[in-house]
């Protein structure tokens, strides 16, 4: 309105001045020009007057009409939308929105009593995010809601109502996008994303050697249409590539669904029996979500390996840098056959005449299988003529008796036992660096190490996990073992024809047996009694290692207090607590009394929590019926399938209630009868 009417005003300016200058030329055309320009001026004025009513109620009428329009267009718009204050209560919502929910266009209670999903903390805050986005389902529809914080402080500034209010106020305006069909199509891709798998039968040999002749191509034919028939169920292709390997391909939907059933083809497998002694196991590793065909190939490789280093007769899922396990139930069956000794025995021997000298180490808090270990592979390389140094930071109470008889001792050197900052000045490209009784990088004594020389040796019987010693030239991982001590006994059998242990050697190796196999009352096989009895020959004393092995008299009672103060839960699970307070080696006594539980008829598994170093030490075991093991796994530890622990930084209550929620989880799962 305002530069419609300045116009012409300028131009009447100009005409003045353009008459002022033609009475300079001529006075006659001046006043000519002069009365035109009155007569001009005066009936503009005329105009103005009567048309200024006319013209403002045009105006008004046309931001009327816009401010209308521009009302409808968001009433009627096709995509949802809404406007509510800044604690979510609803203000204004256009058509669409009120036809979807069902409520009125004024309906004034707050966004969560019709999308529960949307509460507070989702929501645009004063000083936070202007624009959030958050994903909902109503009515079997999926939408992602886009909420956007709008100030109205510039309104209420040039407000005379509202003037003086500092407070800055705002509304937000919501929108919904309707993606069910893209979330479809989505869903749809990734289950039909292709998933590779390796199958192994854990057991094929020794099964075989159970069976008549005359059977064993049955056998084969059967446990070969089993698999295939599963798999064929879930929409699978099943292809053998040896006796007792085959290749897996199928869609993701289906190992989902495989997932939900929890696998059974590993107890299918299992109930094949034509007269075999021995049941047959089954491996199965799986690779999905690799960048390519290849890379899910190589994530299955991995998982099988994984599986048969946990002991087989389970499910490794490896997707992408997550690995899910399922089963391991069944106790591995110790090999018969020692080539596999035989052939690790000599690559050490390679591998530790190559190099200047040798570092052996176990884990934290070093206990008597670790050491016994340590103590073989310390004879080894002294029959090499290579110096060796065992890494023992912290000699608990458990392990000191036997550190006793090496210490001031003539025949071995002071050096023979360092701590972490001396292997550390000792440790180079020539030195092979031997871990023993782990295979959890972190779990050693000084991990510096592992990156300190490309010559790393693993002799561990703990299944695998997550986390492995990932630069390992030699690998000798066997879940089957009872102890890292029977393992070495073996090496020492075939490591050289000059190697001889010496009595208090031997006494140190066979308290490692004695100890993890509990006085060989568990996890002891054939292999266990032929290694104590090449370590008896060597010149063990049953004697003179069990007076090193006794207890003093706090441990003792701590031990009896667990026992004494254990619950049962679930009638099945004996939970303890191992008073930490006046002990050397805390950790040593809650795994004592773990076994002790054990004793208990009716138990099936026990956990006893030790307090030590700020944080809570599970001792977890088993006997037959209960994976221990994955329990652990999901606290964060490990182990075997009936000898397992955990280190939780927690307090004790925290650490029972996680314990107690998972064996609810067994129950609902129906992993316990």
């Amino acid at each position: 309105m305002g530069g419609f009417v300045r116009w012409p005003m300028y131009l009447s300016i100009l005409l003045i001045v353009m008459n002022v200058l033609i009475y300079f030329v001529n006075i006659k055309s001046g006043l000519l020009v002069s009365a035109g320009l009155l007569i001009y001026i005066g009936i503009a004025a005329l105009l103005y007057r009567r048309n200024k009513p006319q013209i403002l109620n045009e105006l008004i009428a046309f931001a009327n009409q816009y401010d209308l329009l521009e009302k409808r267009i968001l009433d009627e718009l096709a995509l949802p939308y809404a406007v509510m204050d800044m604690g979510g209560r609803l203000i204004w919502t256009n058509k669409i929105f009120s036809e979807i929910t069902g409520k009125n266009q004024f309906y004034k209670k707050n966004i969560n009593t019709i999308f529960p999903d949307i509460t507070a903390d989702k929501l645009p805050s004063q000083n936070g995010k202007e624009i959030t986005e958050i994903s909902t389902e109503f009515e079997d529809r999926i939408y992602r809601v886009s909420m956007q914080r709008v100030s109205l402080q510039d309104v209420i500034d040039q407000t005379e109502m509202l003037e003086g209010n500092s407070e800055n106020v705002s509304l937000i305006a919501m929108y919904f996008y309707d993606e069910t069909e893209l979330k479809e199509y989505i869903q749809k891709n990734e289950d039909n994303k292709l998933v590779v798998a390796l199958a192994y039968l854990d057991n094929y040999e020794e099964a075989l050697e159970s069976v008549e002749d005359v059977r064993r191509s049955l056998l084969i034919a059967l446990i070969d249409r089993k698999i295939t028939k599963y798999f064929s169920n879930f929409d699978g292709l099943v292809r053998k590539l040896e006796k007792d390997k085959y290749f897996l391909i199928m869609r993701q939907s289906s190992l989902e669904a495989l997932k939900e059933q929890r696998f059974h083809i590993l107890d299918e497998v299992k109930t094949v029996n034509i007269g075999n002694e021995m049941a047959v196991t089954l491996s199965i590793g799986i690779g999905l979500n690799g960048s390519t065909y290849l890379q899910n190939y190589e994530y299955s490789r991995i998982a099988i390996e994984m599986a048969l280093g946990r002991g087989g007769d389970q499910v490794v899922i490896k997707n992408g840098n997550s690995i899910t396990y399922f089963g391991g139930k069944a106790q591995q069956v110790e090999k018969t056959t020692r080539v596999k000794a035989r052939v690790k025995a000599q690559a050490l021997k390679e591998f530790m005449s190559t190099k200047d000298r040798v570092v052996v180490m176990g884990h934290k808090i070093t206990d008597v299988d670790a050491l016994g270990a340590a103590v073989g592979i310390y004879r080894a390389g002294k029959t090499l003529g290579k110096p060796v140094h065992i890494v023992v930071n912290d000699p608990s109470s458990s392990i000191r008796p036997l550190m006793a008889g090496y210490m001031n001792n003539p025949d071995y050197e002071p050096s023979m036992f360092i701590d972490g900052e001396q292997a550390r000045d000792l440790v180079d490209n020539n030195t092979a660096v031997v871990v023993v009784d782990t295979n959890k990088p972190s779990y050693t004594e000084c991990q510096d190490l592992l990156y300190m020389t490309r010559t790393i040796v693993v002799l561990d019987h703990h299944r695998r996990g997550n986390e492995v010693i990932q630069n390992a030239v030699l690998s000798y991982v066997e879940p089957y073992a009872s102890s890292t001590c029977e393992m070495v006994a073996e090496i020492l059998q075939y490591f050289s024809d000059d190697l001889r242990l010496r009595n208090i050697e031997a006494d140190c190796i066979y308290a490692g047996i004695l100890i993890d196999t509990n006085n060989f009352s568990t996890r002891a096989g054939v292999r266990t009694f032929e290694a104590a009895a090449f370590l008896r020959r060597s010149g063990a004393d049953m004697t003179r290692v069990r007076k090193m092995l006794r207890d003093n008299i706090d441990s003792y009672k701590a031990r009896a207090e667990a026992v004494r103060t254990a619950d049962i839960y679930r009638d099945y699970f004996a939970i303890a607590r191992c008073p930490s307070d006046g002990l050397e080696s805390p950790t040593v006594v809650g795994a004592q009394a773990a076994n002790e539980l054990l004793n208990i008829a009716g138990v099936k598994a026990s956990f006893v929590l030790t307090s030590y170093n700020h944080e809570v030490y599970i001792s977890a075991r088993a006997i037959d019926e209960i994976n221990v093991q994955v329990m652990m796994e999901k606290m964060g530890g490990g182990g075997h399938i009936n000898i397992a622990g955990a280190q939780v930084k927690a307090s004790q209550d925290e650490v029972e209630d996680m314990l107690k929620a998972i064996i609810d989880e067994l129950y609902q799962e129906g992993d316990v009868n």
